[in-house]
Parts: structure tokens; sequence; C-alpha cells
């Protein structure tokens, strides 16, 4: 990796945190609505994770999707315009939180049902499949979708069809309020994966330099025909499971455990520790960043709000 490239992962993960802090303000002033899931403690995840996917690579995940839509590419201005419901948005306002995709860039949401969006994942690869695209998928799930049917059969059939999917369970120890330990009769979920005879593998989701590193082997190996491998990432979320989220399943000694391992902390002591970059460096970085988000606000806020006319867009596909 070049300096540059260590400086863009710094800076993307900052941007995502920028981003998320000031969607909970607006949110409490009221200017946002709906559900608000914020990546506050994951961003390592998806920064990551991202970092080393192909452009012909697919990216799903769920409605904690913001962090993994800015790492897609979509700009700030983009994901604020449509957390705040304006025309500019990435779904035009219509979206919303948990909603955001832009399949130009290879990215297919934000999805708000749990697990619905693995067999679409499927789906995906064995698109690829049969048009014989070097393409992988990567499918980004909570630990809670586990539990459901969708998980059991999108993994079955990508093993059993030898699809090239990259299934990532972003583990952040709690399903809305229950913890892994009341959820689920195995608690390291990466074992869900051997059920199916699939390779699979647990890292680090607080360190994106780790992240990085066997998201970067894993890509490699299923584009080569490996097949489907299960990556159990461990993280931890910072805020509640939404902004209605009381929190009373876990305890603040918890919470500021977790975060004496912010993700971003971590990455900016080993950046200097390994004089890759200063911390001057790094603080412009931070600037920069919120430079970035307050434009991405006053953006949304003098966007239009979406006219009738749009309810009736996007209802068929042109050929």
């Amino acid at each position: 990796m070049e300096k540059s490239d260590y400086l863009n992962l710094y800076h993307q993960m900052v941007l995502i945190r920028r981003v998320e802090e000031r969607a909970a303000e607006l949110y409490q002033q009221g200017k946002i609505g709906g559900f608000l899931h914020l990546y506050i403690g994951q961003e390592a995840v998806s920064t990551g994770l991202i970092s080393v996917r192909q452009p012909e690579d697919r990216i799903i995940t769920a409605y904690r999707d913001h962090g993994v839509a800015i790492n897609c590419g979509l700009s700030a201005k983009e994901v604020m315009a449509e957390l705040l419901g304006k025309a500019t948005g990435i779904s035009h306002g219509m979206g919303g939180s948990m909603h955001m995709a832009d399949v130009t860039k290879n990215y297919w949401g934000g999805h708000a049902i749990v697990g619905a969006h693995l067999p679409i994942a499927a789906g995906l690869a064995l698109g690829d499949v049969y048009q014989k695209n070097q393409a992988v998928t990567m499918c980004m799930f909570g630990e809670g979708a586990t539990n459901i049917g969708y998980f059991h059969e999108a993994l079955n059939l990508s093993k059993v069809w030898n699809l090239p999917v990259l299934w990532v369970c972003e583990n952040n120890q709690y399903g809305m309020g229950t913890s892994v330990e009341r959820a689920s009769a195995v608690t390291e979920i990466r074992q869900k994966a051997e059920g199916y005879g699939m390779k699979n593998a647990w890292v680090d989701g607080m360190d994106v330099l780790k992240v990085r590193e066997i998201a970067e082997t894993l890509f490699d190996e299923i584009r080569a025909g490996s097949g489907p491998q299960f990556l159990e990432v461990g993280t931890y979320r910072f805020r509640g499971h939404s902004m209605g989220d009381p929190e009373r399943y876990r305890s603040s000694d918890e919470v500021h455990r977790w975060q004496e391992n912010d993700p971003i902390g971590i990455y900016h002591k080993h950046l200097v520790a390994m004089n890759i970059s200063s911390d001057a460096e790094l603080n412009q970085q931070v600037e920069l960043a919120e430079q970035e988000v307050a434009e991405a606000v006053a953006f949304a806020e003098e966007s239009p709000e979406p006219t009738v006319d749009f309810l009736f867009n996007n209802i068929y596909v042109e050929n």
C-alpha cells in the first residue's frame, strides 16, 4: 500500500463517523424521519472489506448501510440528501436511511427486512456464473440474521451451486436488544458455516488493516474458484440499535470498554507509530471530512423535496 492508500482508509472511516454523528443530530431536530441505524463503531468493517473489491464485485447489505454506501463510492451529499428525504438523494428521497443503493457502482442496497437480502446475493452470484463474469458478490448482515430461514437457504444453495459469494457477518454482539448468547445456540457465528461444508474465518473488526488483509485473501480465493466462503467480523456498535433504542440491555461500562478500542483511534495510533503518517496529516484528514460533511448537510437542506411525479418513476424496467 502507498501512503495515499493508508490515508484514504483513515479519511473514509472519519467521514463515515462524522456523517453518522451529524445524522443523529438532524434526526433529533426532526429533519430525518423514520428509522435511523448508525454505523458508529463499525466503520473499520466495510472500509477494510470494500477497499479491496474490484469494480465488477457486487456489494449488498442490510439496513445499517450509510457507511457501506460511502465506501462503495456514494458521496456524502447523496447520502445526507437521502436521509433528509430530498430529491437529490441517491434514491430521490424515497428510500431513506435503510434503502440506499446505486447499481452503477455495483452497490445493491440497503435492505430493511432482516436477512431477506441473502437470497438476493445468491441470485446476483448465480447471474455472474451464467454470464461467466469474474465477479464476487459480498453480502453483509448482522449476527441476528443467522437465526432465520433466509440465511440457511442462501448459504446452502451457494454451496450446492459453488457460487462466488463472500458471506460477511458483522457480529456487533446484539440483535436489536438481544445478546448473541441469549439468541443463538452457537455463539461463534462462523461455526454455522460448517454445517454447509463452507470454509470460514474470524477477524477483529476494530482493526481496519486486519479486515483489509483477510478480505484481500478471500476475494482472491473466491475469484479463483474456491466457491462461497464465510467471514465473521467481531465488532461493536457504540450507539443504540436505532435512534429510539433506550439501551436497557447493556451497561454504560460495557460500551465505554469497547469505545477504548475505537477503530479510528486504533488506526490513528498505528499510522503514527509506524511513521506512515503524522498527527498533523491525520488531523488534516479529519478537517477535510468535517468540511465535506458540512457541505453535504448544506446541500441536503437546500435541496428540493421530491414531487408527486417521482412516485411513478422506476416502476417498469426499460429494455
